[in-house]
């Protein structure tokens, strides 16, 4: 027997919000029937319009707020809640930070873990304006060549000149660039017919050099006007690299594999923890310097570093925690498949006068075998792995090194979490507080500092 739903699509309800979920929507049940609604906080009552009723769960959308939250922000701008830019601008940063925390503690209570103890979350002073990297999709809006950002869930773009928690220096070379593009007549690219010439804008700006790069992204090499493009775009205050990456792929992936300098440097640099950084188009970099320092110092401090340990650091990118743990380290090794990265942190390492570290291009489990084959016993093994957390593989290969320490820096708490039981079923523990850090503020995500110790040391 099918079971209705007690709700139905374009139908206006009034319900009291519960809880967040870990996206930040908020939550409301009807006859124990869960209903998901952006720009909701906890402890207001609010209409609901349902605009998407499945099987066992329906969305919504705020029509009105009867009852308000003391934390809610007043002056919000729909476009960021709509485009998933901010979803979580409507909650005053206290609460934001506090909801980071608790959704860390909730999934560990889930598995059982309740025990750990979860810090306060490390929040900014300045919590807007902080990505120092932009990905922007050009279509065509309106007849003319567009810049913004999807609705959510679409590919429908949404312009949009103020990205609000982008550096407010990029934003404005997006639209100087937008307009180059437009004064060319270039088409912006047609997914569903595979037309088009530019596909994306990327920029980045170092945080302390002040250097720009400018990446276009097309679905064909040959652009029409490409010289003048770059040569106006390479006139703009700040730029110092304008890179051509070319994608014809129907795909959703942004970058493609191949590269073309078109006017400038190839890199632009920054510095982090007083250390100097190239970056290239393909480079992982931080995109909140202000608390990635925050976030490296945290894991140098856990570490427990005296100057006297030999260091591991899996999946180390163009170096940027091997080289801010190589100033408090005996030596440090670090491990990364991508093998630009690993080129790059070379330079790094040359640059930073950094002689107690070396790079070498593997796949993480593969190279800390053979390394442990050569007898090295790493004192510290650092992981800062991608969202989907550590294979089953790495944490064995680090487990049979035997480090007094793990330290993971984590980028997703539910994978962190995972890690963590695997992780204690061989023989390590948590024995302090993980600490959140808030690297992306107006958002969900959050990243977090974990230090689990060999019990039987």
């Amino acid at each position: 027997m099918k079971i209705k739903a007690p709700v139905e699509k374009n139908q206006t309800y009034t319900v009291d919000i519960t809880d967040l979920t870990y996206q930040g929507m908020g939550v409301a049940k009807i006859e124990h029937f869960p209903i998901f609604i952006a720009d909701s906080i906890p402890g207001e009552q609010i209409q609901v319009k349902i605009t998407k009723v499945q099987k066992n769960f329906a969305f919504g959308r705020v029509e009105k707020v009867l009852v308000e939250s003391p934390d809610r922000v007043a002056g919000n701008d729909a476009t960021y809640t709509q485009t998933g830019i901010a979803p979580l601008q409507h909650i005053a940063y206290p609460a934001q930070l506090k909801f980071k925390q608790t959704q860390i503690k909730n999934l560990l209570q889930k598995s059982h873990l309740e025990q750990i103890e979860v810090a306060e979350t490390v929040g900014m002073e300045n919590p807007t304006g902080y990505r120092n990297k932009a990905q922007v999709p050009v279509r065509k809006v309106k007849g003319q060549l567009a810049t913004g950002f999807f609705k959510r869930g679409s590919h429908d773009l949404v312009p949009i000149e103020d990205f609000y928690i982008q550096d407010p220096v990029i934003d404005q070379v997006i639209l100087q660039v937008r307009d180059i593009l437009r004064e060319y007549q270039i088409e912006p690219y047609d997914e569903i017919n595979q037309r088009g010439v530019v596909r994306n804008i990327m920029v980045r700006r170092g945080r302390r050099s002040g250097e720009i790069m400018v990446v276009l992204i097309t679905r064909t090499s040959s652009v029409p006007h490409l010289d003048e493009i770059a040569a106006a775009i390479h006139q703009i205050d700040g730029v110092v690299s304008v890179i051509q990456n070319i994608n014809p792929k129907q795909t959703n992936v942004i970058m493609g594999k191949e590269d073309r300098l078109l006017a400038g440097e190839s890199v632009i640099h920054d510095e982090l923890l007083g250390q100097k950084f190239i970056i290239s188009a393909h480079s992982f970099y931080q995109v909140n310097p202000v608390q990635t320092e925050k976030l490296y110092q945290l894991a140098i401090e856990k570490a427990g570093l005296t100057g006297k340990e030999t260091v591991l650091d899996v999946y180390s990118g163009i170096g940027t925690i091997s080289l801010a743990m190589a100033q408090a380290a005996k030596k440090v090794y670090g491990v990364e498949i991508v093998k630009e990265a690993v080129q790059d942190a070379k330079v790094n390492a040359v640059q930073n006068q950094a002689k107690n570290v070396k790079f070498v291009v593997g796949k993480a489990e593969d190279q800390m075998a053979k390394w442990q084959a050569e007898g090295m016993q790493p004192d510290v093994v650092v992981v800062d792995p991608p969202r989907k957390g550590l294979d089953e593989s790495v944490i064995d290969a680090t487990v049979a090194m035997a480090p007094k320490r793990v330290v993971y820096v984590s980028c997703n708490p539910a994978t962190l979490v995972r890690d963590i039981d695997r992780f204690q079923a061989q023989g390590y523990k948590v024995d302090q507080p993980i600490t959140p850090v808030d690297q992306f503020p107006q958002t969900p995500h959050v990243e977090s500092v974990t230090v689990l110790e060999r019990t039987d040391k």
